[in-house]
């Protein structure tokens, strides 16, 4: 009697990545499978790739001819910070897709073995179930996302009454609006991120990954804008997965905290999400108790503690990201001081890296 096919021994393989029927399998197993994200698909991977440098690679879990997990993983290296093997470089979720056991210890034992092939001392993997004997981390990051709700006007009523007052002050505030992913939308998200990130005394990620990303996804991405008297204030980039939109890279000028233009611009997001057919809108991860943590809880939506695993050579410390550790706090307070022009042409060159 042959065993039932949830019995069988997977495979696990790396995909070709430069086959398209390939990665057609790989984008129809992620989109049919629960706990999904755009950050495994292998348009996200591979635009870390061209856009950062930073390596690509699927590690796929077959059983005869059927995919049963995924594990999509970016080389990211910095002289800074060191090297890992992570799922997924530059992302907020990632992490091993599948719900069988075996499977997720067969991808974590074969991503380990890859991560010593390429010499990576580390494998971080964001989100998703934790394999047995690695590490987990919790309690730094929470993410925010809920149910949209059935048109503008509730959507405003679920934000907290004193932050809802300051949303419908933007309304008289003279602000447009438009979308797009074209030169004009990607110059003018770029210019503000990168001012807005300097501003916090961070390093800029370089053009070339936005590039990418937007080139990947095509019409399951876009950038919204808003502007002051024809002027670009404040913009974000979101990304559209399974009838979710997930705002990620936004930012804006100091003019646009006086216009209160994030919160034009997201309380608008949140209706153009649902013009596109989106239920779910995510506001995206933030350090537990920073102003964008209790920022995001003042428009209604609940933290969602964020969990991920770890496994590193023996006896060494995992890599030091948050650049609120008092490690950095001499660099951040330096960056802040730097002219944007050498930030803009300095800072990728370091933020490439930081995956």
């Amino acid at each position: 009697m042959n065993a039932p096919a949830s019995q069988l021994s997977a495979r696990v393989r790396l995909a070709d990545l430069s086959d398209p029927g390939e990665c057609a399998r790989i984008v129809s197993f992620v989109r049919a499978t629960d706990g999904a994200t755009p950050f495994h698909l292998p348009q996200w991977i591979t635009a870390m790739e061209t856009g950062c440098g930073q390596t690509a690679h699927m590690l796929v879990a077959e059983r005869g001819n059927a995919i049963v997990g995924v594990l999509p993983a970016n080389v990211v290296h910095s002289p800074l910070v060191g090297r890992a093997l992570v799922s997924s470089g530059f992302a907020v979720g990632g992490g091993i897709l599948a719900d069988d056991p075996a499977v997720i210890s067969d991808l974590a034992n074969n991503s380990w073995a890859l991560a010593e092939r390429l010499s990576c001392p580390e494998v971080e993997l964001r989100g998703g179930p934790v394999p047995e004997g690695w590490d987990a981390r919790s309690g730094l990051y929470a993410n925010f996302s809920r149910e949209l709700a059935e048109d503008a006007e509730a959507d405003l009523l679920s934000v907290n009454r004193k932050h809802r007052a300051e949303i419908r002050k933007s309304f008289k505030n003279d602000l447009s609006y438009s979308v797009g992913n074209g030169r004009a939308e990607r110059d003018q998200h770029y210019a503000i991120y990168a001012t807005s990130v300097r501003n916090l005394g961070t390093p800029v990620f370089p053009r070339s990954m936005f590039d990418a990303v937007l080139d990947n996804f095509g019409d399951d991405a876009d950038i919204m804008v808003v502007h002051h008297d024809g002027q670009p204030i404040s913009a974000v980039l979101t990304l559209y997965f399974e009838g979710r939109a997930m705002v990620y890279w936004g930012g804006g000028t100091m003019q646009a905290r006086a216009l209160r233009a994030n919160d034009f611009l997201y309380i608008t997001m949140m209706n153009h999400a649902r013009e596109r057919g989106c239920t779910v809108f995510d506001f995206g991860r933030s350090k537990r108790n920073t102003g964008p943590y209790k920022w995001k809880k003042n428009w209604g939506f609940e933290p969602e503690p964020m969990v991920y695993a770890s496994r590193l050579v023996d006896g060494m410390a995992p890599r030091e990201m948050n650049p609120n550790s008092p490690k950095y706090r001499l660099q951040v307070a330096l960056w802040k001081k730097l002219p944007l022009p050498i930030a803009n042409r300095v800072g990728p060159w370091i933020a490439k890296g930081l995956g």
